[in-house]
């Protein structure tokens, strides 16, 4: 009997301390190889002699099925049958013949046995002197005193004996059957190949028996208490586990179950009961189905509760010959989990489904209710309207107009006459009536042309035919001196319009319910039309945005070719891939040997490191290359290059290692969590470029399914309406001072704000107090507290410029030791003009620093903060948010456009800025200036710029303010001297910050001039390059890395696999802006077609942030590897 429990676990959760296997000694002797599912179901057979109870029986067959190779149980029916009579030698029989079956014949059961007895014996002397006559009978003996029920083998080979039987006649009773010779040749070789069949099943299960009671014998004597036969156990068979409860801890345990699984317990886990066996010495058994996968079986013995028999705490444990190996396990299920990763993902898919078609049905149903709503509001007002004007209406005006015939309705033909002297239409012309119904309903509905009436006299009378409009209540017009679009001079009652009601037409009940019945149909299809704009909107941002990505993605694989690349670029999981690799850029120039040593998943998979391969030459003459097949479960490649098998020189990338995302994995990268702690972001604490690189970061990293927060002081002045789900989330002391914590949601983050009762962030502004450094110094020890005393264990700690630095040496001093000691801290210099002294401190105790471009980082390496610790230090581009900043989605431009529409979009931007600032609306260059106005950003550039422009006959916008006054003040000097000259309609100088006006220069101007003295990156030109405008810069920081020259920069653009994108100059002073801005204006005059093509390119350059955060992750992962 066999009992699951369905135990779903591994046996090492009670038995922590299993060692070794059980080992069994192998046995001699002879091993059946059909004694397994060939010996099941014999069993004895009851047989009856009263056929009429047998006829009752359409069709019979044994409740159990025979051994294997034995012929089903013929059919038998319950026609008719007629009585006969067998001679066989001196014997006459009496037999059935039943019609329905061809002549078959139903012997007596007696002489069933009988001749199948005499085979037997035949048979039985071919084995040597075996007792087999007894077994078989024991077999085939049937009581006679029983019913038959099931006719085992016997009655089927008995069954097929043909009524034309050799040596036996027929005496019937029907005078259509007569005498004849029966032949009976293919009956006997039935009966002998059935009777052979049966003693030879019978004799392997003796010699199974035997084998098993010989193997019972010598475990016993030897001490052994468990052993399964067949001994050596292969895959898809079955098995008898034996227990000798004697010898066993189970031996005074009522039950024994086997509590198993195979490979380690790691596959198909089972329970099942054992049941005393037909052996000696107490041997209990069960049987057992060992599974194609296995290649070792693993169990226990217990009593059902907590008594067990594991092998002295190692467990038991059989070897599977024959079937797949650990290695071969091991990829099986990973091609199991990566078959039920599809299946989850498609139910997934499906539940998201039926979800998303809810939500549709739900938000269907609420909106039918608002318009059907709006729709019945609407129809009370039109009534109210129509009533009050039915009550002031009139039928004629004699004096003015009047209406022929005075009774009329819907659908009649009429004649409106017009005294043309009466109003300002005197001397028109030409007349005609523009008009409507029903207080103007449906808009212009009626437009005529009247003519003159040469029977009315006294005045200059002028008359239209006119239909009356179906459903018409009053009729609405005014005349006009044109038809629509044409006319200038209108008499419209002095802007009372004309109302005449249509008198045979009585507004009924129904006519309001089929009223608000179209408005209800009008409201649905206008809904239904803009959710599909809607949607259709949304689902090309989206495709824009994963095209770009993708893309993106692709570059970023390309950017290290001259080094490193894979065929296929695109590595997925389980698949063999290449690596190329060119030593001759790298450390490892002129080292006869390379030697690729890899792994994945960040050197952490289960399969550790690959063992080191020499690599081979390539046909391209400049690398090496080696394959590597990729396992299912890997989702990032690893590697590093060597001089030799044993290491020497290595190329780890500086440190950071070479690492390939692969596609298409079983297993997803964990998260990693990053906790921001900084005190700008953007929008709610936004000063500087600070701000949106703290947002921007964290919603790119957040997208690659990582795990962000943000801490940030609770300022008095922060704008709170852009914080989602706002609420106190707890309050802790620190230093003696309670600080509340506050949390919410801002631009889809996590951001926890901090709010000391000191008063220290309750002072109406970011910076420009006397105790910044206090005040940002307490904000970062309360921030690390805060983690500590909450049980964050963050991966990576990431503080910003000199107002967050102190976290570096904080955390570093007081927190690591104390429950922090997983986090590694990244320190980041967005700007090191200011708080130098806190940079070289925040320097020397990060895990890594970076700063805002490659290039800024060189040119600040010499710095005394920065140069002691150059091999930390990494410069990574800022992007820009592809969200905030999108011509495609922005509501602050009058046409959306993509790169596909560039020009006419920008165009009508350009339209709109110059009619909104007052400038002349003009195809003129347009040069666009968005800055603060500080030294830094070259402010004596810009206003030579400007002249300059003007001469070259464009126009110039600028938008921004100075926070030193003596700079705002020369700058509104300039804007009042230049709004009242003859340029006043060529230039606008805009000194304040206005945020919808910058979406507006962006999308309008055709440059944008960034001419910074230094700029660490600049956001100015990357968000210029999104909207389609040409950045004219100075080569500086990462001005330099993100513009290249169209004249100079081809090859260093094409480099990093970019098109050239703008105009740069390198002096500080006019002649080297005029450079630059003298060729961007003269292409945009003299190549019209070629400038448009570049405003085209530029649009589809990615500057957001996919690339930067990919480098910024790396970053993390360097950082964590570090002891």
């Amino acid at each position: 009997m066999e009992m699951s429990l369905s135990l779903q676990f591994s046996c090492k959760t009670f038995f922590p301390n299993r060692g070794g296997c059980f080992n069994l000694t192998p046995f001699s002797g002879l091993t059946p190889s059909s004694w397994g599912k060939a010996s099941r179901g014999l069993s004895c057979v009851n047989a009856s002699a009263d056929f009429s109870r047998k006829r009752q029986h359409k069709k019979g067959k044994s409740k159990r099925s025979g051994p294997k190779g034995f012929v089903p149980n013929s059919s038998i029916g319950s026609s008719s049958k007629k009585n006969a009579r067998v001679k066989k030698g001196e014997q006459t029989l009496d037999i059935n013949v039943d019609d329905d079956k061809d002549g078959e014949v139903e012997f007596p059961l007696e002489e069933k046995r009988v001749v199948l007895d005499n085979k037997t014996n035949e048979i039985a002397r071919e084995f040597g002197e075996l007792s087999l006559r007894d077994e078989t009978l024991d077999v085939v003996e049937s009581n006679r005193g029983e019913e038959i029920e099931n006719i085992a083998t016997v009655d089927e080979v008995v069954d097929d004996v043909k009524l034309h039987e050799e040596g036996t006649s027929y005496i019937g009773d029907d005078e259509n059957v007569k005498d004849s010779e029966v032949t009976s040749a293919a009956t006997d070789d039935r009966i002998n190949e059935e009777a052979s069949h049966m003693l030879k099943l019978k004799l392997e299960e003796n010699l199974r028996k035997q084998e098993i009671e010989r193997i019972a014998d010598e475990s016993f004597l030897r001490g052994t208490h468990m052993f399964v036969y067949p001994p050596v156990v292969k895959p898809d068979q079955e098995i008898d586990v034996f227990l000798n409860k004697t010898l066993s801890t189970l031996r005074d345990e009522e039950d024994i179950l086997i509590l198993g699984a195979f490979n380690d317990w790691r596959w198909k886990s089972f329970t099942v009961r054992l049941n005393k066996a037909d052996l000696k010495d107490n041997w209990w058994s069960c049987r057992l189905y060992v599974p194609i996968e296995a290649y070792k079986l693993d169990f226990v013995f217990f009593n059902g509760q907590s008594v067990y028999d594991n092998n002295d705490q190692k467990d038991f444990c059989i070897p599977v010959n024959g079937g797949m190996d650990v290695l071969a396990f091991e990829e099986f299920l990973l091609e199991e989990k990566r078959k039920e990763l599809e299946k989850l993902a498609k139910e997934e898919a499906e539940r998201e489904r039926i979800a998303e078609e809810q939500r549709r049905i739900e938000a269907d149903k609420a909106a039918k209710e608002e318009d059907r709503l709006q729709a019945r509001l609407e129809v009370e007002r039109r009534q109210e309207a129509v009533l009050q004007l039915m009550k002031n209406a009139v039928k004629s005006n004699d004096d003015v107009w009047y209406i022929e015939p005075s009774e009329f309705k819907g659908n009649d033909l009429v004649r409106l006459y017009y005294n043309g002297s009466s109003g300002p239409l005197e001397h028109a012309n030409e007349i005609w009536i523009h008009g409507g119904h029903n207080n103007w309903k449906d808009g212009l509905s009626i437009v005529e042309r009247l003519v003159k009436s040469a029977l009315k006299g006294g005045g200059a009378w002028w008359y239209a035919e006119v239909v009356v409009p179906d459903q018409a209540l009053v009729l609405d017009w005014v005349f006009a001196d044109g038809p629509p679009q044409n006319a200038v001079v209108y008499d419209n009652n002095h802007m009372q319009d004309f109302h005449a009601i249509v008198p045979m037409a009585t507004p009924d009940a129904q006519y309001w319910v089929e009223e608000e019945e179209l408005i209800y149909q009008k409201l649905q299809e206008e809904r239904r039309l803009r959710e599909e704009a809607i949607h259709a909107k949304a689902e090309k941002t989206a495709l824009m945005k994963a095209e770009t990505k993708e893309k993106t993605l692709k570059s970023f694989l390309l950017s290290q070719k001259h080094i490193v690349f894979t065929e296929p670029l695109d590595v997925q999981a389980g698949s063999t891939v290449t690596v190329f690799y060119n030593p001759s850029n790298t450390n490892l120039n002129g080292k006869p040997e390379v030697w690729f040593r890899g792994s994945f998943n960040r050197w952490s998979h289960r399969n550790g490191p690959l063992p080191p391969q020499r690599m081979l030459p390539a046909e391209n003459g400049t690398h090496v290359k080696v394959s590597v097949k990729v396992p299912l479960d890997a989702y990032m490649m690893d590697f590093v290059f060597s001089e030799s098998e044993h290491g020497g020189v290595f190329d780890n990338k500086f440190g950071m290692d070479y690492h390939i995302p692969v596609f298409g994995s079983i297993v997803k990268e964990p998260p990693l969590h990053i906790i921001h702690i900084a005190v700008e972001m953007a929008p709610i604490a936004k000063v500087g470029g600070l701000g949106d690189v703290v947002t921007s970061l964290s919603r790119a990293i957040q997208d690659l399914n990582h795990n962000v927060d943000i801490i940030l002081p609770k300022y008095d002045c922060m704008n709170l309406s852009n914080v989602k789900d706002f609420q106190y989330h707890k309050n802790y002391f620190w230093g003696g001072t309670e600080i509340k914590v506050w949390h919410g949601k801002v631009e889809g983050l996590s951001v926890y704000f901090l709010e000391p009762q000191n008063g220290f962030f309750s002072v109406g502004c970011v910076y420009g107090r006397a105790n910044d450094a206090e005040r940002f110094g307490f904000f970062c020890h309360a921030a690390l507290e805060f983690l500590l005393q909450n049980g964050f264990n963050p991966d990576i700690i990431h503080c910003h410029d000199w107002s967050s630095a102190p976290v570096a040496w904080l955390f570093k001093e007081q927190y690591t030791h104390y429950g922090l000691s997983k986090a590694r801290a990244v320190f980041t210099i967005h700007n090191l003009e200011f708080g130098a002294a806190l940079i070289a401190r925040a320097m020397a105790f990060a895990d890594k620093a970076t700063t805002v471009s490659p290039t800024y980082s060189r040119e600040v390496a010499g710095n005394h903060a920065i140069a002691p610790y150059l091999y930390k230090f990494h410069g990574i581009i800022n992007g820009v948010d592809p969200d905030i900043w999108d011509p495609y989605n922005d509501n602050f431009i009058p046409v959306p456009y993509t790169s596909e529409n560039v020009v006419e979009g920008k165009r009508a931007s350009k339209e709109a800025l110059q009619q909104r600032l007052g400038l002349k609306t003009a195809d003129l260059p347009l040069v666009g200036v968005i800055t603060r106005l500080t030294h830094q950003k070259g402010i004596h550039l810009i206003k030579h710029a400007i002249w300059r422009t003007l001469e070259r006959g464009g126009q110039v916008v600028l938008l921004g303010s100075a926070p030193d006054p003596r700079i705002q003040n020369d700058f509104v000097q300039l804007a009042n001297q230049l709004h009242s000259s003859h340029y006043c309609d060529r230039a606008r100088l805009c000194l304040s910050y206005d945020e919808p006006l910058s979406h507006l220069i962006y999308a309008g101007a055709d440059f944008i001039l960034v001419p910074s003295i230094f700029e660490p990156c600049g956001l100015t030109q990357l968000t210029a390059m999104r909207y389609g405008s040409i950045p004219i810069v100075r080569k500086t920081g990462g001005l330099y890395d993100t513009v290249f020259d169209v004249d100079h920069d081809r090859d260093r653009a094409q480099a990093q696999g970019l098109e050239p994108n703008g105009f740069s100059f390198d002096g500080a002073d006019a002649g080297g802006v005029d450079y630059a801005l003298n060729r961007a204006i003269s292409a945009w005059y003299d190549g019209r077609e070629w400038f448009n093509t570049l405003c085209k390119t530029v649009m589809e350059q990615d500057w957001s942030w996919n690339r930067p955060a990919l480098d910024y992750l790396e970053l993390y992962h360097a950082a964590r590897k570090l002891e």
